[in-house]
């Protein structure tokens, strides 16, 4: 087995060490336990030792070189023929490098002002755990604050970007340095969008749960057959807009593996009762991990309901290669004056980013224009 050797993470700071001098050479045979190198870090000079008997395949930086912390010392292999390679930061070079440390504190002498002792004391530091960058190894203001950053740290948990968390963050990172992203919003009336909902759970399909997404996603629908160009992307090769055919809707939601955004297919041909009993289907499947590839491929446009959990106002990021995307704030009761009287009606934010790229502000207004007409005639939604 090769087992690959780096330099341990030791914490107290040390973030690398340098070379002082190496005690074997490539080729050389050597036993567990018997020193590799010598390693000078900002607090303490160690000598590391091999972890397991065998042979010197290749050996780390030159003497007077920087070796970081996860970098590579040295490569052995122990002759078995397990092909794996083992990467392996030993504990018990942690513990001799600790050691050496409490070995110096206990013999390290403060020199530091009366301000600074004080700062220390403030900060609840122990100066002896500080190096000084003054004059002779005084301890400076500069040095206590640089420590206490540091024991910060201790206090934070660090969670490695994997999965779906790592998927959005490199789509996103794609699309904000790819797409020029403008955004426009608009308040639009939903109380008609209310009352409707409330009449046709009353009267028909009680067993489909009937939200306002249908009706939002069906207005994106009826709006974007007037305005192709939002239901399209850019291919960059060619510098073509493609206009796609079909309408298919992402639907953006948030599950417990973070962001997925599962699609509605040919959501042109489906009505009020069948978009929300697919919009119900699709997210219950994203909260049990449960979509498959098909789900989540093929959109054209997306929506995200961020108000199902709050925030009245929200700037959202194009789902490259998607060309445009729309969302929902909080849709909650406001005082506005109405047909020239002054009552409570429900109201909401619809933010929609786009790529500036392919098109403009005036091709938004227009159709944001479109969904908010239909919305506040909603009968209209219905009868398609």
């Amino acid at each position: 087995m090769v087992y690959n050797f780096r330099l341990a993470d030791i914490g107290e700071g040390i973030v690398e060490g340098e070379i002082s001098k190496w005690f074997v050479k490539k080729g050389d045979i050597v036993k567990e336990n018997q020193p590799l190198v010598e390693v000078i870090t900002e607090k303490v000079t160690v000598e590391l030792p091999s972890p397991v008997n065998g042979k010197i395949i290749e050996i780390g930086p030159d003497s007077g070189k920087i070796v970081k912390v996860g970098e590579t010392v040295v490569i052995i292999d122990d002759g078995s023929k397990t092909e794996t390679n083992q990467e392996i930061q030993v504990p018990e070079i942690k513990n001799q490098i600790k050691n050496e440390l409490r070995k110096n504190n206990e013999n390290k002498k403060i020199i530091a002002t009366p301000a600074v002792k004080r700062l220390a004391k403030e900060l609840g530091i122990n100066l002896i755990k500080v190096i000084g960058t003054g004059e002779n190894g005084k301890i400076i203001e500069k040095d206590v604050k640089r420590f206490s950053k540091l024991q910060d740290s201790n206090n934070e948990e660090r969670i490695s970007i994997k999965g779906t968390r790592k998927t959005i963050a490199e789509r996103l990172s794609k699309s904000s340095h790819r797409v020029v992203q403008a955004w426009i919003m608009e308040e639009i009336d939903m109380n008609r969008v209310s009352e409707l909902k409330t009449k046709l759970k009353d009267h028909r399909n009680k067993e489909i749960k009937l939200t306002y997404m249908p009706f939002i996603i069906k207005a994106v629908i009826e709006s974007l057959k007037t305005n192709p160009k939002i239901n399209a992307s850019l291919d960059e090769e060619t510098n073509d807009i493609v206009i796609k055919r079909d309408f298919n809707i992402g639907i953006a939601t948030d599950t417990e593996q973070g962001l997925v955004v599962p699609v509605i297919k040919k959501a042109q041909e489906k009505n009020i009762f069948e978009l929300a009993k697919e919009i119900n289907e699709l997210v219950s499947l994203a909260k049990n991990n449960k979509l498959n590839i098909e789900n989540l491929q093929g959109g054209t446009f997306t929506v995200t309901n961020i108000g199902s959990i709050g925030g009245i106002s929200s700037i959202p990021i194009v789902n490259h290669p998607e060309v445009a995307i729309l969302a929902v704030n909080k849709i909650m009761k406001k005082v506005v004056l109405w047909e020239n009287e002054i009552v409570a009606r429900d109201r909401v934010y619809l933010s929609l980013s786009f790529d500036h790229r392919v098109l403009d502000g005036a091709d938004i207004a227009r159709f944001l224009n479109s969904i908010k007409d239909y919305l506040q005639d909603p009968d209209r939604l219905i009868q398609q």
